[in-house]
């Protein structure tokens, strides 16, 4: 990243930090005007420094390799049918895989960000798949909480010299399980329990969400692994490529 450009990712991460002294917080597949405008705004604001830097993370890659180009496709649409999936969970939300763990596997969270938040604006605006208000919110749990849990979990394995294929698995299923815990303390916030507040909202959406949720979790982190196996046995040098292999 030049200089140039980390100046204008520090700008806007700013901006997000200013924003987020409000005393509100925000969403994940949340559908269109559940939130209010606020929050709204907080979330979208709060998701454009991860944004920008995705941006410039997919350039990168992009110009190291043009064979990237496939896997960071791939990716993409690995999120936007899995993810399309729900269960219905909760009013207001639902229950489905995200799909988000393996581009941040491969090419790291910051650029999921930018496959997520298209993955969501066409689900908004063809399947009235979350909305377009609350846009903003659903990138932050899905595209943004998710995958920097992800690579982190797939980092950490890594070090711990862990099995390539178990890391991968926890890496997805601990991403798609923080995308809800994201989502249930942002709904948890716009509609505070009368008796237990913000956190006794947050434990009561959580319990919702954790029977469906959970072999959903274990699920994507299955298929996860199963696509990581496909890429090894028939695109290892687009693997090798973005540095997969390297780990």
């Amino acid at each position: 990243m030049t200089g140039k450009q980390r100046k204008l990712v520090r700008i806007t991460a700013c901006a997000a930090l200013l924003g987020c002294v409000l005393p509100t917080a925000g969403a994940m597949h949340i559908m269109e005007g559940f939130l209010p405008p606020a929050m709204c705004v907080l979330w979208g604001v709060a998701a454009l420094p991860f944004l920008l830097a995705g941006y410039f993370s997919l350039q990168r890659a992009v110009v190291r390799d043009r064979r990237s180009v496939t896997l960071i496709a791939m990716a993409g649409a690995f999120i936007f049918v899995i993810s399309s999936l729900k269960i219905p969970s909760v009013t207001g939300s639902c229950s489905h895989m995200t799909g988000t763990g393996l581009g941040a596997i491969l090419f790291g969270p910051s650029a999921v960000s930018i496959l997520g938040v298209i993955v969501l604006l066409f689900q908004a605006i063809l399947l009235a798949h979350g909305g377009l208000t609350t846009l903003g919110a659903n990138t932050f749990s899905m595209a943004v909480a998710g995958p920097f849990v992800s690579f982190g979990i797939y980092k950490l394995c890594q070090k711990l010299r862990v099995n390539k294929m178990v890391s991968v698995f926890l890496a997805a299923a601990l991403g798609d399980l923080l995308t809800y815990c994201v989502t249930s303390l942002q709904l948890a916030v716009a509609y505070p329990s009368v008796v237990g507040g913000v956190s006794g909202s947050a434990v009561e959406f959580l319990g919702v969400f954790a029977p469906t949720q959970l072999p959903l979790a274990i699920l994507e982190g299955v298929l996860t692994v199963a696509v990581m196996i496909m890429l090894e046995s028939y695109a290892r040098p687009e693997l090798c490529a973005v540095g997969f292999e390297e780990g």
